[in-house]
């Protein structure tokens, strides 16, 4: 069985981050975002994984080639030339895509995270007998997003509706497809919105299926998301007893810390933090809501919350970063500086305060 993963473009949205490394690379919970989905995808016997990419195509075959390995999966890329939307990839990789065996191949969106059940997915597409099914979340605020309107009792889709002003319902369009081959015949090798113009389609004749994703569910491709992304992570790691949540006297809620992070005296850590590897907690502490990524030095008696702490950097003593803090990789921040939402471009020195939240270049 086969995946195609849609890379896409700069990772705007998430830079400082995405100065240093492709979007798919930035560590989301101690591992790369991507790796998330791959390691989903060869649980349930996904045997190649297809990346549908536009930037750094050498940058990500690099560093995959060690997990290739490691997972026994093949990865390849599909690079486009020009940006081709969510469903011109499609057609790209159509080669790559389609075999003899007539198997469907899921599509998955890169910045999505959730528990992907891919197995659940797979009888659920079986047992309707349509042409591709989509998998569906739920939300408080539908009128922000583009609405999937189905039947209840099926989970047909019946239609789409962009960010209705009147309710229609509460199911969002989660990221994750599984397609039968015959969809490929309907994309052109152009910039095309999967969303837009594929799906309304097949769902006008009735062959296009919604299941309702269990669990949670959150795209991570922006800072904020990021962190409450983090947050139904380590939460659902919690409800499944995961040994890989930390349990120590200084923690609070749920943490990950990596094997080699070394965390000092008096410190108070949690709730919903990360700690990469080879990090240097001193003594005194207090971290809550953040990522602290690979190599990060956090001096003492600093306080870093709702923030993401970029490879490398260091935050001086008594320090305060918060409210959406981003610092790129390789950042000093000085000894008693204050950052409210400060976002920091890599390698920089920062001596003075941020007082409100504004871009560092």
């Amino acid at each position: 069985m086969k995946a195609l993963i849609l890379v896409g473009g700069f990772g705007t949205r998430l830079r400082p981050l995405t100065l240093s490394v492709p979007k798919p690379l930035v560590e989301f919970a101690n591992k790369p975002m991507i790796l998330h989905q791959i390691e989903a995808l060869k649980a349930i016997g996904v045997t190649e994984v297809v990346l549908a990419i536009n930037y750094q195509p050498e940058v990500m075959l690099n560093f995959l080639k060690d997990f290739e390995a490691k997972l026994e999966i093949k990865i390849t890329c599909s690079q486009e030339t020009e940006p081709l939307g969510t469903a011109g990839p499609l057609a790209l990789a159509r080669d790559k895509l389609i075999d003899n065996s007539g198997e469907p191949f899921f599509v998955l969106n890169s910045d999505v995270i959730s528990e992907y059940p891919l197995k659940e997915m797979i009888e659920f597409h079986k047992s309707h007998g349509g042409e591709a099914s989509i998998m569906v979340t739920k939300v408080d605020e539908p009128s922000k997003y583009g609405v999937v309107v189905t039947e209840e009792s099926t989970g047909r889709v019946e239609r789409f509706v962009e960010k209705p002003k009147l309710f229609v319902g509460n199911k969002i369009n989660a990221g994750i497809y599984l397609l039968s081959p015959l969809v490929l015949d309907r994309i052109e090798l152009r910039p095309t919105s999967i969303e837009k113009e594929i799906f309304p389609k097949i769902a006008s004749e009735k062959k296009l299926y919604a299941m309702v994703l269990p669990g949670f569910w959150m795209d991570i491709g922006q800072p904020r998301d990021y962190i409450t992304g983090l947050r139904l992570y380590l939460e659902s790691l919690r409800k499944k007893s995961s040994p890989k949540l930390a349990s120590r006297l200084h923690i609070i809620g749920n943490v990950l810390v990596d094997e080699s992070a070394k965390i000092g005296d008096g410190c108070l850590i949690g709730p919903d933090v990360a700690i990469g590897p080879g990090c240097v907690v001193e003594s005194g502490v207090r971290l809550s809501r953040c990522t602290v990524m690979r190599g990060v030095r956090v001096k003492k008696h600093a306080c870093v919350s709702s923030s993401i702490l970029g490879w490398h950097s260091t935050v001086g003593q008594w320090a305060r970063v918060e409210n959406m803090t981003i610092l790129g990789e390789d950042v000093h921040v000085g000894d008693e500086v204050y950052s409210n939402g400060g976002v920091v471009l890599p390698h920089k020195e920062i001596k003075s305060s941020i007082l409100k939240p504004e871009i560092v270049m």
